[in-house]
């Protein structure tokens, strides 16, 4: 009996031991507010893809659904595996943080809703990759390039884009990368829209969606020139980086129009 009692006692301290795990738990997560509690596909990077014009997918369609399983895959950090499509004039704009941008072709002339959609984008701290998808294997810019930069002075007409030193945050911030690299090694850095301490605008002349995009076989689609997989891996990287920059920045809540409220940057580069 002395036995019986004995196991029925450690039973019972050990379900005892539970039963205050289970409740301090759940003060805790009573404790936290309601967006913290549903991270999931809110808090989540989605590498949305921006449409203008007569736009209808990214240079690369592959290219962002491979961007978000290699952050998961790399990182732990939340992504979406099927990321959405945006267009410029779209209210729903502002619900994430971040838009991807990529082309070949030249940039139809943006209408003034889509000058104001973007606009309220960067009025709420959204961050954007232009990503140049036909660069010239030295990074000469192609007509995406020009026009896209062209139509984005027009809706940040106070912004004038500067070169990134490689010590900013989005060469740190998971990896530590000596420079920027893509489908073609292009220039050593990005140039970026900085405004209020912030990269809100990177210009990439590397197409690092052609380093990204992969078939539905598992071959990738483009090769990457002049470094092979070494490059590749490298471009990866930088898109990782791109994301990360991205989940740690502050997106600011409207109260109305912005439910996306990400966590605060924690560093900011010069």
């Amino acid at each position: 009996m002395a036995g019986v009692d004995r196991a029925r006692y450690r039973r019972g301290v050990r379900s005892r031991v539970w039963l205050g795990v289970a409740l301090l738990l759940s003060v805790l997560v009573a404790g936290l507010p309601s967006r913290a509690r549903a991270f999931g596909d809110a808090g989540a990077f989605d590498p949305r893809v921006l449409l203008t014009g007569s736009m209808t997918d990214a240079a690369h369609p592959s290219a962002p659904g491979r961007w978000s399983w290699e952050l998961v895959q790399r990182t732990s950090a939340p992504a979406r595996t099927r990321p959405t499509l945006v267009r410029a004039d779209d209210p729903e704009i502002v619900h994430g943080p971040f838009l991807y941008w990529s082309g070949r072709s030249n940039v139809a002339a943006l209408t003034a809703s889509e000058v104001g959609g973007l606009r309220r984008f960067f009025s709420l701290g959204g961050v954007m990759l232009v990503d140049d998808a036909a660069a010239g294997n030295a990074g000469e810019p192609s007509a995406f390039a020009s026009s896209a930069r062209r139509e984005l002075a027009r809706v940040l007409p106070d912004s004038t884009p500067i070169t990134l030193g490689t010590d900013h945050v989005v060469f740190r911030s998971f990896y530590l990368l000596p420079r920027a690299e893509g489908r073609v090694l292009g220039p050593q850095s990005l140039d970026a829209i900085v405004r209020g301490g912030a990269a809100q605008v990177l210009f990439s002349e590397h197409d690092i969606g052609g380093a990204l995009a992969k078939g539905p076989t598992g071959v990738w689609e483009e090769p990457v020139v002049p470094g092979g997989d070494l490059q590749r891996e490298h471009a990866i990287r930088l898109a990782v980086n791109v994301a990360m920059y991205v989940l740690c920045s502050n997106y600011k809540d409207d109260q109305v129009h912005a439910p996306f409220l990400m966590r605060r940057r924690a560093l900011l580069g010069p």
